[in-house]
């Protein structure tokens, strides 16, 4: 198993910060280094940034990756171009994850002038048409949600192994067909077995080898020897997928996921709270801490590695999502330092 580390943008590092911290998990061992894409600075731009400072302390430098990217508000030749860009300037070491976003929300939709799309086929319809694109082919694509007619890239990239973040059955299984990795998020030790087995079943009907997709996910550790404070910063970092918005769907994304692990009617007393006025410290404090266990770490960091070593097992790629208590590039740092590789794999 690899052991990666999660930068987010929300932490809120500078750019020589967040160079510095990279040169750092490359000092401590780690493999890869993954950043979320978002409607905020630019991610390519960062792992490539990454790439680079990450050559100063091992050849070559870490992998780096964009977990998932939400496909929706990309054209494929865009994506693609942005990918094998920095796959050529990381010398063939850059992951792209992709994913459908909110494309099930029409909220979502009307913020970015978004037509419906049914998930599954739309990422169907990009995985095709980026692998095409990111192996030098011109791609021809006439789908609901990628039109194309001779598109080519103006060059061709090393090689950029394409991971589909997901969640449900259908997605999973499309992930064992058609992608190079699936990215899980939020999972236990039995789901990640799970998606294994969903993984397989894709791959078989696509006559592959299972075994060539490899299944890594973000596992999320605050590290704070005020463990109250530690909580707290993970339920604020797992709030925003476990709650639906007003008038949404419970049963769809991660909602339905948390639900299907039992905690329906935890998450509707949060919701109701949330919907008469509560604000996010209070419902941060009503977490439920059982989720919090099952799916991340909080607490001193004498504890980290071995409750992230329970929660990565199965997966091929084990990902250090850091969530600080504080602010800080320190805060960064004492979680990288409590799971580091070698405290893991022993």
């Amino acid at each position: 198993m690899e052991i990666g580390i999660g930068l987010d943008q929300g932490l809120r590092l500078s750019f020589s910060e967040g160079r510095e911290m990279v040169r750092e998990a490359a000092r401590l061992g780690y493999t890869s280094a993954w950043t979320p894409s978002n409607i905020t600075q630019d991610a390519f731009q960062i792992c490539g940034q990454w790439s680079r400072a990450s050559a100063e302390v091992v050849p070559g430098g870490l992998t780096t990756g964009i977990s998932v990217v939400p496909v929706p508000i990309w054209s494929a030749p865009a994506l693609a171009a942005a990918a094998g860009t920095v796959g050529e300037l990381s010398e063939g070491r850059f992951i792209l994850g992709v994913g459908s976003g909110s494309i099930h929300s029409e909220a979502y939709r009307r913020s970015f002038g978004l037509e419906a799309h049914r998930p599954i086929g739309m990422m169907r319809e990009y995985l095709v048409a980026l692998r095409g694109l990111l192996a030098g082919e011109s791609v021809d694509s006439d789908g609901p949600a990628v039109k194309l007619q001779g598109v080519k890239l103006g060059f061709t990239p090393p090689r950029v192994p394409l991971y589909l973040g997901a969640l449900g059955e259908q997605m999973v299984r499309l992930a064992g067909e058609l992608a190079d990795g699936v990215g899980l998020n939020w999972c236990t030790p039995e789901q990640i077995a799970w998606s294994r087995e969903r993984v397989a079943e894709g791959a078989k009907r696509a006559g592959r080898d299972p075994s060539a997709v490899r299944v890594a996910e973000y596992i999320r550790i605050c590290v704070d020897e005020d463990e109250d404070a530690a909580r707290r910063a993970l339920a604020r970092a797992v709030l925003g997928y476990a709650l639906a918005r007003p008038g949404a769907s419970k049963a769809l994304s991660y909602r339905g996921h948390f639900a299907r692990m039992g905690f329906d009617e935890a998450l509707t007393e949060l919701e109701e709270r949330r919907d008469r006025g509560a604000a996010e410290d209070e419902l941060a404090e009503r977490f439920p801490t059982e989720l919090l266990q099952m799916v991340g770490y909080y607490g001193p960091a004498e504890g980290a590695a071995a409750h992230f070593r329970r929660l990565a097992e199965g997966l091929d790629v084990a990902i250090v999502r850091v969530v600080p208590a504080h602010r800080g590039p320190d805060a960064v740092a004492e979680v990288m330092q409590a799971c580091r590789p070698e405290l893991v794999t022993r």
